[in-house]
């Protein structure tokens, strides 16, 4: 499973649109990364590829696959096809970085598990915020006992998600999308992680508030885990509340925001006229696009995904953009992460340790499988009104 010890790890990518331009940073600044190869059906962001890496463009996935220059896929494609483009990596016998949400259902996060079993290839999924610095040092902080046993989670989140410039599937819940197709595996996966993984079912409402966006914009859940402990989870897309104001005005990728910023995003979409001029906007907006800005900063902070609690028998951790507050039995105590040097470090510091070193893969595709269940399980349990009992759950490593 591990090779080319020291080497950059040689990553084709299919699909150059958000996903890959939120990735783009950290592939630009870590040196244990080299893209060699892409594919886009937008001619304007495999130009910007080819100007940028120099890498060879590919006309299709599969073409993508076979390239011997590739040794690592990420397929940051739109999510109904992840698992056509997993399979396709699958048997070219390519390791596979594969962005959240896994798959759109069950099923094909099974067909890619087995699919990537049977090549002997690794598979990890991300990124999801589960790999951010303050999450995982709150999981560290329950490893060392600082609060006991955790009984009790709480994760929230109020954005402007429905409000961003849109693909007409992402807003068309049979074909992905939808708050809870793509934002709440961060939320499930943070807490599975914080709680340790084991979920048993999960009960949930949705709501569809504007019909000019028809689909879900926010949902809440309560999530049982099989030792006894719970979580809740909200999340809005509506745009209204920025939760981001208890976060100390920090974004979800670190980078400060401006209380002035206010309604920015419904500003932005009034000045598209109809469902062409939308999509043409948030293709210009990506990678390569008339109106794309290449990120030229360092954000202060980690990124996140709000306010998330989590309670114990003696004590409370507050995950924070720069660290975690410690509320103990007889103090209160704030531990610091350092800025980060290069965003989203960690899903590359996971892919080197396993493909390099030889490590176990903490977000591979059982893992990602088990939050895919449990989000999925959020839109069955809202429709049909019950408790969704869920079987495909895996432990925290």
């Amino acid at each position: 499973m591990t090779g080319h010890t020291g080497q950059p790890l040689r990553v084709g990518v299919i699909g150059l649109g958000r996903a890959f331009t939120l990735m783009l940073p950290t592939f630009q600044r870590d040196r244990r990364v080299q893209l060699v190869a892409a594919c886009d059906p937008v001619a304007t962001a495999t130009a910007q590829f080819s100007r940028d890496f120099g890498g060879q463009v590919h006309a299709s996935a599969a073409a993508l696959c076979a390239d011997p220059s590739v040794e690592l896929v990420y397929v940051a494609s739109p999510h109904q096809f992840h698992c056509e483009h997993v399979l396709a990596a699958a048997a070219a016998g390519k390791h596979v970085l594969l962005e959240k949400p896994m798959a759109i259902t069950v099923h094909e996060c099974t067909r890619m598990v087995d699919a990537m079993q049977s090549a002997g290839r690794v598979l990890i999924v991300g990124h999801s915020h589960s790999f951010d610095g303050p999450a995982l040092l709150a999981r560290a902080l329950i490893d060392r006992g600082e609060i006991g046993r955790v009984g009790m989670i709480h994760a929230l989140n109020f954005t402007d998600f429905l409000y961003r410039f849109r693909r007409p599937e992402e807003l068309d819940t049979a074909r992905g999308g939808g708050v809870v197709h793509s934002q709440a595996a961060h939320q499930v996966d943070v807490v599975r992680m914080l709680g340790g993984g084991m979920l048993s079912k999960v009960r949930a409402a949705t709501a569809q508030w504007d019909t000019t966006r028809p689909t879900e914009g926010a949902y809440s859940a309560l999530l049982s885990f099989a030792n006894g402990a719970f979580a809740s989870l909200t999340y809005s897309g509506y745009g209204h509340f920025d939760s981001d104001e208890w976060m100390g005005w920090r974004g979800e990728l670190g980078s400060a925001k401006s209380a002035a910023d206010y309604g920015a995003a419904r500003r932005r979409l009034c000045a598209v006229g109809d469902v062409a001029e939308e999509v043409a906007a948030k293709v210009a907006r990506n990678y390569g696009g008339s109106a794309w800005q290449p990120a030229n900063d360092s954000p202060a902070a980690h990124q996140h995904f709000g306010p998330v609690v989590v309670s114990g028998e003696r004590g409370d951790l507050r995950l924070m953009a720069d660290g975690v507050w410690v509320y103990g039995d007889r103090e209160r105590r704030f531990e610091a992460l350092p800025a980060p040097t290069i965003p989203r470090r960690e899903v590359i510091d996971e892919l080197w340790a396993v493909l390099r070193e030889g490590a176990l893969a903490l977000h591979d595709g059982r893992w990602a499988r088990a939050t895919t269940e449990a989000s999925l399980a959020i839109l069955t349990s809202a429709r049909e009104g019950r408790d969704i009992d869920l079987q495909w759950q895996v432990p925290w490593r």
